[in-house]
């Protein structure tokens, strides 16, 4: 009973609870059952004018333009800048893609696939296509052959089962067919808008009469640079009044300017110590044992595989020792110092002489020959270089590949020169573990000294330390500056606070502490980060004002002149045609007002682009040119050209463009 009266004198509190237990359960409900949603959502890498990127999208993008870059480079791997460099490019090619699609949909233009098959094989080629060194013949010149046979191989059926280089020239030929598809729809987009931007005949006629109507004129200037900023006053509320009326100018994407602080990685004295002593410990081992290769491999940071040196080859501090009078099998240096390495060399083999180059063919059975051209020993593996340059002209030799083997024969050998086998016993210098954790700590103590960006500033310049400043790092920002491996500093700088110092950061060898200076969110830079602009604009605007003030009531060019101190100058003849005023730059505004007041006139001060003018016209110089309308469409068609560019990269600007790249990368 007693239990039971506990339980009615909370019933209410118990209400409460049960109630928010199934609130909490028909939410979780809820939540689970739209999960997906939410995920597929968190799975967007952006969203480009309504059209979703899946990040398998954007990964496939970028695994097949790194397969184009192996095949068009001849390298395997690549390193940061590269890599962040396929990244930009898959990610130019998407928004050229997408927001080309977007405008093509409106107008109702598309590429059907015969012009994209005329495009990739027809009797012209894009220049895409054309450009390609993959399809070139044995005289450089482009093969449309090569395209066909190529594009046979890929579409034949695979006898063996998976081919991995058949799939390999596929997607090397479908991103260049995609690049195609893609360049024309720009191509004859912009093909589109030049024939709407065509000149008619009142246009050519007013750009005809423009240039016909023209004055002499003199001038006299003074420049806004001339006079000291200190005889002019620019408030706050001019800045602001500026930057109301020019906001436009300012429009910006989020971005974070930081400062950072590094702590060099490098060897410590022990570190030194250590590789001589190793080096020390090994040199008599080394002038001496028979399985030089088990003593290199286990402690040199050069590897012995018994390659043979040339002058050319062998490193240059053993250069003399290797090729000088007197170099013979067995021969070994001290332990030299050089470049951060301890280092000796042993001669293993001297008086010898092999080719540097050779030509080779490869032997295709049931098929045709492939010339490979000339290759230098250390451009081909060792189990090809050595038959191939120990071999005669017209020999054959077969090496293993892969599961298979290969055959080739020889088709030239250059000369002969001198070659050592060299041992050579090196080991760097590099921090060890030891001193890698007290530089790490000496970062680390410096962080909680020093834990915002005021603080991080004074105690660099205490202890003579360098601060480096980073300004306008976006989201997807690839590194800060020159530091390798610092996509994660962006990363944390778009997470932390203003005046946040970071944790350690290693970027190469290097060891980064960053403070936050400032985050900038807004959709316009504020009015304070555009002071200094905004600064040059007012002053100026003022010392026109200042200067229009003192030529008040002036009556002639002369008085202009002797109160502003400067010389009369000429413009032979001015016109509305013209943009720029002899002498003085690109003053349009001058030019009009000039022709406006008239022959024999004299102008009021006219504010200038570079400072203020009084110009004083003389006769009309008229022209007596007779009137062309091809002619002047022609010109005008000319000043146009640049139009439709600039439209696509418009285009592209003005995109509704979700980016979350930066989750991604």
């Amino acid at each position: 009973m007693a239990s039971l009266q506990r339980i009615r004198n909370h019933g209410a509190m118990l209400i409460a609870i049960i109630g928010l237990a199934m609130l909490a359960f028909i939410l979780g409900d809820f939540l689970n059952s739209g999960s997906s949603f939410f995920h597929r959502n968190r799975e967007n890498v952006a969203v480009i004018e309504g059209q979703k990127i899946h990040y398998t999208e954007y990964e496939a993008a970028k695994e097949q333009l790194t397969e184009v870059y192996k095949i068009e480079t001849g390298r395997s791997n690549f390193d940061e800048d590269a890599t962040a460099q396929i990244r930009n490019q898959v990610w130019s090619m998407m928004m050229m893609d997408y927001t080309m699609r977007a405008q093509a949909k409106k107008i109702g233009m598309e590429i059907t696939q015969d012009e994209l098959t005329e495009l990739c094989i027809g009797e012209h080629p894009h220049q895409i296509i054309a450009g390609r060194r993959a399809f070139v013949d044995e005289n450089g010149n482009f093969s449309r052959q090569a395209v066909k046979n190529l594009i046979s191989a890929i579409n034949q059926d695979d006898e063996n089962g998976d081919n991995s280089q058949l799939k390999m020239y596929k997607t090397y030929w479908l991103y260049w067919e995609n690049a195609v598809r893609i360049s024309y729809m720009q191509e004859k987009y912009s093909t589109l808008l030049q024939h709407m931007l065509k000149a008619n005949s009142l246009d050519a006629q007013f750009a005809f009469d423009a240039r016909q109507k023209g004055v002499s004129a003199e001038f006299v200037m003074q420049p806004y640079y001339s006079l000291s900023d200190s005889i002019v006053k620019v408030t706050d509320s001019d800045l602001r009044k500026l930057y109301k009326q020019h906001k436009s100018f300012y429009k910006q994407v989020p971005n974070r300017a930081i400062e950072y602080v590094a702590f060099d990685i490098k060897p410590s004295e022990d570190d030194f110590k250590a590789a001589e002593n190793l080096l020390t410990s090994l040199q008599d081992e080394f002038r001496t044992t028979d399985d030089i290769t088990l003593v290199v491999n286990t402690n040199s940071d050069i590897m012995y595989d018994g390659r043979d040196y040339s002058k050319e080859t062998v490193p240059a501090q053993f250069k003399e020792f290797a090729f000088g009078n007197g170099a013979k099998t067995g021969n070994c240096t001290d332990i030299i110092f050089e470049n951060n390495t301890y280092a000796m060399a042993r001669i293993m083999k001297a008086g010898y002489s092999l080719p540097d180059s050779v030509e080779l063919k490869a032997i295709v059975d049931g098929g045709e020959d492939q010339e490979l051209g000339w290759f230098k020993a250390d451009q081909l593996p060792k189990n090809i270089a050595e038959p191939a340059l120990a071999g005669k002209r017209g020999e054959r030799f077969t090496v293993a590949q892969g599961m298979g083997e290969q055959t080739f024969e020889i088709m030239e050998i250059g000369a002969a020169t001198p070659k050592v086998k060299l041992a050579i016993l090196a080991r760097e210098v590099t921090p060890s573990s030891k001193t890698y954790s007290i530089i790490y700590n000496q970062a680390k103590q410096f962080i909680v000294a020093n834990q915002n960006a005021e603080a991080l500033e004074a105690a660099a310049q205490e202890q003579g330390m360098t601060v480096v400043p980073q300004y306008n790092l976006i989201a997807t920002t690839d590194k800060v500056g020159q530091l390798p491996s610092s996509r994660p500093i962006v990363r944390w700088a778009f997470e932390a606070k203003e005046g946040q110092v970071s944790d350690v950061f290693e970027c190469g060898q290097q060891f980064i502490v960053a403070a936050l200076k400032e985050a900038n969110d807004g959709e316009y830079r504020s009015l304070e980060s555009a002071r200094a602009e905004l600064t040059y604009e007012a002053t100026n605007n003022a010392k026109a004002e200042y200067i229009i003030n003192k030529l008040k009531g002036v009556e002639s060019l002369e008085k202009a002149a002797e109160i502003l101190g400067q010389q009369i100058k000429a413009a032979e003849r001015i016109s509305l045609g013209d943009s720029r005023l002899a002498g003085a730059g690109a003053e349009p505004a001058v030019i009009g007002k000039a022709i406006a007041i008239g022959e024999n006139a004299l102008s009021e001060p006219i504010k200038g682009s570079m400072g203020v003018f009084i110009v004083k016209t003389g006769a009309a110089l008229n022209t007596n040119e007779d009137f062309n309308a091809d002619a002047e469409k022609a010109q005008l068609a000319a000043r146009y050209a640049y139009l439709p560019y600039q439209a696509m990269q418009l285009i592209e600007n003005e995109a509704e463009v979700e980016d979350h790249r930066v989750n991604f990368q």
